[in-house]
């Protein structure tokens, strides 16, 4: 294995290193590492990536970057959300959020609108603000290990972190039944879905890293991109089949979703699909038989906002529906009810989608700053 050079401190929240190629130019490691939370990304996290990318960004010696997780059970299992639900609790006026979702909004469109090649390694669970950090990478691997997920659902949010873009790019029917159900995918259904590039087996690390020291980088951007690319593609082929898609196999069903005249129409069309033979279905049937109603809703009305939106208007769209779900209550008590007093027992404001009223929804989907005032107007 290849001797890296730490940049910072070895118990930092994320550990920077350099490994020098044999042509003299270097690739860098961003690794999240905190593993006992599953890497889940706070804001020391976020205050310590953008700066050391835009460093990395700016120095010519720099080929590409690896982003990936401490220990085999994580990438990174979503944002903090513990710290958000201590700062719902203590009334703070939103200031946490709109800080928090604003500087998470802020590094994953820098990851999006990276010149350099970065480079994902997609093992283990990787679950929303994860999924904001993977959406953007250039080169997104998945090892069979990867469990994916959009799980807001379950705590009364709605799939942030570019959702509205990247939901929308999915084959038909997909981003709305993925938003909806909170559904775990694995490998095959992130390639199917265009949320990985490519299948590595997690054995073949070593193997990459030793392949990426080997290459002949160019100061060019673009020309790395495509020897990366080639690299990836090699060992895709010597990697052993990959788990079948969960996804491509209700692919018909799903085609059906966008022709139903309403949410609650497509709300009972998921359940109603058979799943007594299909445990995965069953779960993700349950996820959304469980979760508030009022996220379902958040889920289709950002699918329909964000079509035809450039990935920052996505963003700022969101960061408004985000600060709002500080003051709405329903992400507070998901939280509370998921993972601060874990009683499984959330009291969500409405029993089904048809209840949820206009004025519950109206000011998620009201703009909070114009476009001058707005906190990412600058990106």
């Amino acid at each position: 294995m290849a001797k890296l050079e730490l940049l910072n401190q070895a118990d930092a929240p994320v550990i920077f290193e350099l490994a020098h190629c044999d042509n003299g130019m270097q690739v860098a490691f961003a690794t999240l590492n905190v593993p006992k939370s599953l890497n889940a990304l706070n804001l020391d996290m976020i205050r310590l990536l953008t700066p050391q990318l835009d460093a990395w960004a700016k120095d010519d010696r720099v080929a590409m970057v690896v982003l990936k997780g401490e220990g085999e059970k994580a990438f990174c299992a979503g944002g903090d959300v513990v710290s958000l639900y201590k700062a719902m609790a203590a009334n703070d006026g939103n200031n946490y959020l709109e800080t928090f979702f604003a500087e998470e909004y802020r590094l994953d469109y820098q990851i999006h609108t990276y010149a350099k090649p970065i480079l994902l390694w997609g093992n283990g669970i990787i679950m929303g603000g994860g999924l904001g950090l993977m959406a953007g990478a250039s080169h997104k691997v998945v090892t069979e290990t990867a469990r994916i997920a959009m799980p807001e659902i379950t705590i009364g949010l709605y799939p942030d972190v570019g959702g509205s873009y990247f939901l929308n790019k999915m084959p038909q029917g997909v981003g709305l039944f993925l938003g909806l159900t909170g559904a775990s995918i694995n490998a095959s259904d992130a390639c199917y879905t265009g949320l990985a590039d490519h299948f590595v087996n997690a054995d073949k690390y070593g193997e990459l890293l030793a392949e990426l020291l080997g290459i002949n980088w160019d100061k060019a951007s673009s020309l790395n991109h495509e020897k990366l690319t080639q690299v990836l593609l090699e060992l895709e082929k010597n990697s052993a089949l990959q788990p079948q898609s969960e996804l491509k196999a209700i692919q018909p069903q799903l085609d059906e979703l966008d022709s139903l005249s309403s949410l609650q129409a497509q709300v009972d069309y998921i359940l109603a699909l058979p799943s007594a033979d299909n445990k995965w279905l069953h779960r993700a049937q349950n996820s959304l038989k469980h979760g508030s109603a009022l996220s379902a809703v958040l889920v289709s009305e950002q699918l329909k906002a964000g079509k035809g939106k450039s990935l920052k208007e996505c963003f700022m769209f969101e960061l408004g529906m985000s600060v709002q779900a500080g003051i709405a209550g329903e992400f507070q008590e998901g939280v509370r009810a998921l993972l601060i007093d874990k009683d499984g027992a959330p009291q969500w404001q409405f029993s089904s989608v048809s209840e949820v009223t206009a004025s519950a929804i109206t000011p998620f989907l009201t703009p909070k700053w114009d476009d001058q005032t707005h906190p990412l107007a600058d990106m």
